[in-house]
């Protein structure tokens, strides 16, 4: 039997899905004997004078059958003789586009279902933008009611035309369109004797034999961790389902976001040991030596998989409330979740038309191209080559419901840049030229990189911001870089090795701009004394340092400057 097909049917209200899939489900004997005499009986007292209402097989809540249109995501398992499937049937109105998108996201292949007496409305290319967005590349075009049109081949192509033009302009490449009846049952799931000029597959033939395996196909390997399993002191495997390519044992791979590589001991598909493993299967792999690994780690043959903190991404927003810059997320991606943020709104995507809109936040069911940072480096890649590193949800923290889906469009592996730089000398990861805000509404401390940039010797520095204002002349310490930068009238005098450093008397900040208490030679001794000895930042941090001196944090209506 082939391999399971899992599809998704959308388009716009009362296009006729859910009677599509009812039809499918019911003539192809798919149904149990009380399935069909309810059926039966709840179509009696429906809407279509008696006559068999094949959508009541999905809209299952009361407030859809009222309604007579889909609401929620209702999916459904069924099994032909030459395949096995799961549909999910989606809702058509505009309110619901998140919905859809949820349905969308598991699928690979879409059927979009048009009312051939209407044509292609804004919301089949709002499906089809979305469905293209998520990665579906298969697409099937049932253009439905052609008993409505007297199943008029002129009709028809009319349709063809208005689709082509649609599947240009959104780059659609493997396409389908097949004319049906859903309610008739007229190439749904047999070859229609009243549409004869048609030559093509009946709806339920194309899905028996498309061929969808060419999107899997990747020749890198690599498994997204989900557990480290200890049974025992003598064990250590990791766990996780294979998302591309095959891996055996004897192999070198490499452990990411550390770096090191070890070769594949051994290899458990469920509780049998086996030689090797490949796309799809959840595995346990046991390395010849031991690493850092734990969830949200990627084991990998791929060279050219990275470790980053900052992405763009289109998102699909389906929060209630609006897009907030700066606000805290929790982003999942791959087996990864970590706090993140949305540091700017690069435009916004009208989901009808596709024109490119400058735009600072958006609301439920737009969409708009973002730029993200995580709160740690993650393992990351475009959407178009690692589906599922590409694929990425915010959850708001305090609702614990999904603010956005999205999928990664560039990925900054660029390493983060030192603050100031002499030959080898460095000094990196500090913030004491970046402004401090407070965003009241979210309760929330935020920073602007407006000022990030790479200080050399001779160099003017920023003195005065709105949340800072440094003397003339001061020194900057970095313990954990070993090394200090000597300012003299707002320009970077010199940058020298921590051991070669001698205290003056002249004001000392950490790198973050907080004032060091060293008033003398003995502070600065006990100072570094204190760091020989005492690994935890935060207590040497609030013994030493003091924030106020030099920094103030600024209230401002935004939660993040750019």
């Amino acid at each position: 039997m082939a391999k399971l097909l899992k599809f998704i049917t959308c388009g716009s209200v009362d296009d006729g899905k859910s009677t599509l899939i009812g039809n499918i489900l019911y003539n192809s004997k798919l149904l149990y004997a009380d399935q069909e005499e309810a059926l039966i009986l709840d179509s009696k007292v429906g809407s279509r004078g008696g006559a068999i209402d094949y959508s009541l097989l999905l809209d299952g809540l009361i407030a859809e059958r009222e309604q007579g249109i889909t609401i929620d995501v209702a999916y459904r398992y069924f099994t032909t003789d030459k395949r096995s499937f799961i549909v999910a049937d989606t809702p058509g109105h505009e309110e619901y586009t998140r919905n859809m998108a949820v349905g969308a996201s598991f699928a690979q292949v879409a059927i979009l279902l048009l009312d051939v007496t209407k044509g292609v409305l804004i919301q089949t290319r709002r499906h089809a933008r979305i469905c293209s967005l998520v990665g579906i590349k298969y697409f099937v075009f049932a253009v439905n009611k052609m008993d409505l049109a007297n199943y008029s081949k002129e009709k028809f192509d009319e349709i063809v035309a208005q689709i082509d033009e649609l599947a240009r302009e959104l780059n659609l490449k493997n396409i389908k369109i097949i004319p049906v009846s859903a309610t008739e049952g007229d190439n749904v799931t047999t070859k229609s004797k009243n549409m004869e000029w048609y030559k093509g597959e009946s709806v339920l033939e194309y899905l028996e034999t498309v061929d969808v395996t060419s999107e899997d196909k990747n020749s890198s390997f690599y498994v997204p961790i989900q557990r480290v399993c200890r049974p025992n002191h003598e064990f250590r495997g990791f766990q996780g389902q294979i998302e591309s390519g095959e891996v055996k044992v004897g192999q070198t791979v490499t452990v990411l976001p550390s770096n090191e590589t070890a070769v594949v001991k051994s290899i458990l598909n469920g509780d049998k040991t086996v030689d090797s493993a490949f796309l799809g299967q959840a595995v346990t792999i046991q390395l010849d030596r031991e690493v850092d690994v734990s969830r949200g780690s990627v084991i990998t043959d791929n060279n050219e998989l990275f470790a980053s903190k900052n992405i763009s991404a289109t998102l699909l927003w389906m929060d209630d409330d609006k897009l907030t810059i700066g606000k805290e997320y929790l982003a999942k991606i791959g087996t990864k979740k970590i706090p993140a943020i949305i540091k700017k709104v690069e435009h916004q995507i009208d989901v009808n038309t596709g024109e490119k809109i400058k735009i600072d936040s958006i609301t439920k069911n737009e969409i708009a191209l973002c730029e993200i940072e995580f709160s740690d480096k993650v393992i990351v890649d475009k959407f178009k080559k690692n589906k599922v590193l590409g694929e990425l949800i915010l959850i708001d923290r305090l609702s614990h419901q999904t603010a956005a889906a999205g999928v990664v469009e560039n990925v900054k592996v660029s390493e983060e840049i030192p603050y100031f730089q002499k030959d080898d000398i460095v000094i990196k990861n500090g913030y004491i030229f970046e402004e401090m805000y407070f965003d009241l509404k979210n309760a929330r401390l935020s920073k602007s990189e407006e000022n990030k940039k790479t200080y050399f010797v001779d160099d003017k520095i920023t003195g005065k911001g709105d949340s800072f204002e440094y003397p003339e002349y001061f020194d900057i310490i970095s313990v954990e870089d070993g090394a200090a930068a000597l300012v003299r009238n707002y320009k970077i005098f010199d940058i020298i090795k921590l051991s070669d450093y001698h205290y003056t008397g002249l004001p000392l900040v950490d790198t973050g701009g907080c004032a060091l208490n060293i008033n003398k030679k003995q502070d600065m001794q006990d100072f570094l004394e204190d760091w020989q000895k005492n690994k935890n930042i935060s207590e040497i941090h609030n013994k030493w340092a003091k924030f106020e001196t030099y920094r103030r944090v600024v209230s401002t209506d935004y939660s993040y400057v750019i």
